[in-house]
């Protein structure tokens, strides 16, 4: 395999069962989301123990809702800190990347300068990510964030800004994960694996929705990507979630095997 497979811990869920599952389970990696209810703190050293007793690496993702680029500079600078000392901790637990989502926040009158608004705080966090040894990777969502044009003023604007491709997320609308991967590939550094039937996030397991994976493993195959893939598949039963979870991982796996 030249991919490493991950699970996200799921945050209403102490974090540290959620590493000892995940790393009981066999994954490369934890994508490590800190929001609440109950994944906003986290005790580092005892969390890298435990990534450590099970040979499981880190990956940093955000709380989604953040409004990190709204136009209120206190509100920006309040986010910073927050987003910082996400940095700090991913830092601390050997993470390389951290993901960041849009920010779609705003007065109602300023959406059409929501592009805009991310572009000028983009720069900022791209510089407070290095400065803790992370690159910072942008996660492709809804409009206007579901465009490679989009994608690359931002890049553009911020250097060092990397790609996050929800493979789930692109088959919602907007360009595909076949244009992302044609047009910014060498730019992608992680990537989120769920099912959907194209009307909504619905974060499935693989196979069950719509999203053509034969074709999804084949175009990461010729980027020639060897990063990280999260299965991003939620379950309301904890029991049953690890057995989707199982499924979807073969099912990588063989079609990453099959696309050489």
């Amino acid at each position: 395999m030249q991919i490493m497979i991950g699970v996200m811990n799921d945050p209403r869920r102490s974090i540290y069962e959620e590493i000892e599952a995940i790393g009981e389970a066999g994954y490369d990696f934890v994508d490590l989301t800190l929001e609440g209810p109950a994944a906003l703190k986290v005790d580092t050293r005892r969390a890298a123990g435990l990534c450590r007793r099970y040979g499981l690496a880190v990956v940093g993702h955000t709380d989604p809702c953040l409004p990190w680029a709204y136009p209120l500079r206190e509100l920006r600078e309040g986010c910073l800190a927050v987003l910082e000392r996400c940095a700090h901790i991913f830092c601390r637990l050997g993470a390389s990347v951290m993901n960041l989502h849009p920010c779609y926040s705003c007065p109602p009158a300023m959406k059409p300068d929501l592009p805009e608004l991310n572009r000028s705080a983009l720069p900022a966090l791209v510089r407070m990510a290095r400065d803790h040894g992370l690159e910072l990777v942008l996660e492709n969502f809804t409009a206007p964030f579901d465009r490679v044009a989009v994608f690359r003023r931002l890049m553009e604007a911020a250097p060092g800004l990397k790609v996050h491709l929800d493979v789930g997320h692109a088959n919602l609308g907007g360009d595909g994960f076949d244009v992302f991967l044609d047009r910014l590939g060498p730019h992608v550094r992680h990537v989120h694996f769920s099912d959907n039937r194209g009307n909504a996030d619905q974060h499935m397991p693989l196979g069950v929705g719509v999203i053509p994976w034969s074709d999804v493993a084949s175009a990461l195959r010729r980027t020639g990507y060897r990063g990280t893939v999260t299965l991003e598949v939620f379950c309301g039963d904890p029991r049953e979630r690890f057995r989707y979870l199982a499924v979807s991982r073969e099912l990588v796996r063989r079609l990453w095997e099959e696309a050489l």
